[in-house]
């Protein structure tokens, strides 16, 4: 963009308060200079009239799967960070279940350049905690510290020997290092393919038991208190996983962060239907008692952040049978529009709540600034159009995978302006 930008007359947007501040935004080389009614427009500035939207910061996804390195027909690094600018999003933190797996200071260093090659956007990766995720011995945490990884994950399955998890927060800790975890008792789980309840009798499949993640939520969590370590549970999908975590976190004495995804907000396992797989994810989708108790839990902060979980897979993988089908829903395209659908449009949820757990906290645990609409910051932000509308076509989404229940469908708000520093993403 020109060295000037003033968008007039919106509604900002910030983490502290859901009343919004009408005014013009001023940025000038990069940098917020001015948020105030009425500005004068700089010489040679590039004027944009918002009003009727909103201005917030930009979000930041802190668990999506790029599929970079080996599986590149699915995702890749360049189309993921695509998707992600679509949505209104300008950070991520990729997971490490790749081929190789991201399990060495080598392999951080090709993702890391490759995204530095490809990327409009900052990519930030995690690190395995063992081998090849394989459960047994510790990665190579050392070198991938060195190159700034501070997120520790086997992401895509949990750690099933706890003495080997225990020993790696023993060390990863003092380096100041954090475990991020897929829990999930393997052997627990069975076919991972859906909720073990009626939905499950109903379709003649053999569910997955609740269970199985709560009793590693409470594990994985007694292990960091033993340890030290901070530990951020992954995608809760259970309402009793959520209070367990809220117990631990009422006692004070661990340090454990959480996360939730949309779909696990959004949809129950009655939503799979005849088999539609678009529904198939793991951990799966539970009830709807499930469902309004992890909102109230959102809202009410023992949710730290919001993530996707963004997990492409190709049109021929998601055609196979309910069981055979892989798990995951793609996320990045669709986040924030269908969180203001489903849930802000309808006043069960407020901007200041969604923009802190999407925004400002998953940057906050990255150890990154957040990026507030203010005076002297630098120029992150997004522009939402609450009376807009967003139809997710093939041709819009920027992903190349397109495993979502919500392709083809209608929902209220658009992103309409992307802009990173000095340059214009995104403008519809």
């Amino acid at each position: 963009m020109s060295d000037a930008l003033l968008i007039r007359q919106v509604r900002v947007v910030s983490e502290d308060s859901p009343q919004f501040r009408e005014a013009d935004v001023r940025v000038e080389k990069g940098i917020i200079t001015a948020v105030a009614p009425g500005l004068p427009v700089p010489e040679g500035a590039k004027v944009i009239e918002g009003k009727g939207r909103l201005l917030m910061p930009a979000m930041f996804d802190a668990h999506v799967h790029f599929r970079e390195p080996g599986f590149e027909a699915k995702e890749d690094i360049a189309s993921g960070t695509e998707a992600a600018i679509n949505g209104g999003i300008t950070g991520v933190v990729m997971m490490p279940n790749t081929s190789p797996a991201i399990d060495s200071a080598t392999v951080v260093k090709v993702v890391l350049d490759k995204a530095k090659a490809v990327s409009r956007i900052p990519v930030y990766t995690s690190g395995c905690i063992t081998k090849g995720r394989e459960g047994k011995e510790l990665a190579a945490i050392d070198g991938m510290r060195a190159l700034g990884v501070k997120m520790l994950t086997d992401d895509g399955d949990g750690v099933g020997d706890a003495a080997v998890l225990y020993r790696a927060m023993q060390y990863a800790s003092e380096f100041g290092m954090f475990f991020a975890s897929h829990c999930e008792i393997h052997e627990l789980a069975g076919p991972r393919a859906l909720n073990e309840g009626a939905m499950s009798y109903r379709l003649g499949i053999k569910g997955s038991p609740a269970c199985a993640e709560e009793i590693m939520i409470d594990r994985d969590i007694r292990l960091a208190h033993a340890t030290g370590a901070h530990i951020h549970i992954q995608h809760v999908s259970s309402k009793l996983g959520m209070e367990t975590i809220k117990w631990w976190k009422d006692r004070g004495d661990v340090k454990v962060t959480c996360e939730v995804a949309p779909h696990h907000l959004m949809f129950r396992d009655e939503d799979i239907g005849d088999y539609d797989t678009h529904y198939k994810m793991n951990p799966p989708l539970r009830t709807a008692e499930d469902n309004a108790a992890l909102l109230e839990a959102f809202k009410a902060g023992v949710f730290d952040l919001l993530a996707t979980d963004h997990a492409p897979h190709t049109p021929f993988e998601k055609a196979q049978d309910f069981t055979s089908a892989p798990n995951g829903i793609t996320g990045m395209d669709t986040a924030l529009v269908s969180m203001y659908d489903r849930f802000i449009a309808r006043g069960e949820l407020t901007w200041d709540i969604l923009v802190k757990r999407y925004s400002a906290e998953p940057r906050r645990m990255m150890g990154l600034e957040p990026v507030p609409v203010a005076e002297g910051k630098p120029a992150d932000f997004i522009l939402f159009n609450p009376e807009g509308s967003t139809t997710f076509t093939t041709e819009f989404m920027k992903s190349k995978s397109r495993n979502t229940p919500f392709l083809d469908k209608t929902l209220k708000g658009s992103v309409d302006l992307v802009v990173l520093g000095s340059e214009v993403l995104l403008e519809r």
